[in-house]
């Protein structure tokens, strides 16, 4: 059985190099990507800063699906993430995030767990691991 192709398409909307990017699965939620002037007007998001946040909504899924499936409570999370650019050629070096969650039945052990089982199913994760260096950390507060 095969999955369906991811399919997303770009257009561009003005003299310079803004875009607007839909997906097929979303087609109603347009994204708008520009660059920084002189090139773009910086009316829209990087590509990096797309990949970086599209690296923290796919990890961020896999957490919260994995600590919900061992019964965890969450009042609460976050992730907080940084992205590190190389200079030439531009590209991203190094993602370091954190992850902070409320929750009264989470332990140490537990959310190590689900962080290392998150870099083995998340696939934005899967897809950049030989490219860019990941490091993460993380904060439980317990209610």
């Amino acid at each position: 059985m095969s999955l369906p192709p991811v399919i997303v398409q770009m257009e561009l909307v003005n003299q310079k190099i803004k875009f607007s990017g839909i997906s097929k699965t979303n087609p109603d939620t347009p994204v708008a990507i520009d660059y920084v002037p002189p090139l773009g007007d910086g009316e829209g998001f990087l590509g990096l800063e797309l990949l970086v946040m599209s690296f923290a909504g796919c990890v961020s899924t896999a957490i919260v699906g994995l600590l919900r499936r061992m019964n965890k409570n969450l009042s609460a999370y976050k992730m907080d993430v940084t992205g590190i650019k190389n200079e030439q050629p531009l590209s991203l070096q190094k993602i370091h995030f954190a992850v902070t969650i409320e929750s009264n039945n989470i332990n140490e052990d537990e959310i190590q767990n689900v962080l290392k089982m998150a870099e083995q199913i998340s696939p934005v994760w899967i897809a950049i691991r030989n490219n860019v260096e990941v490091n993460w950390e993380y904060k439980i507060i317990n209610h």
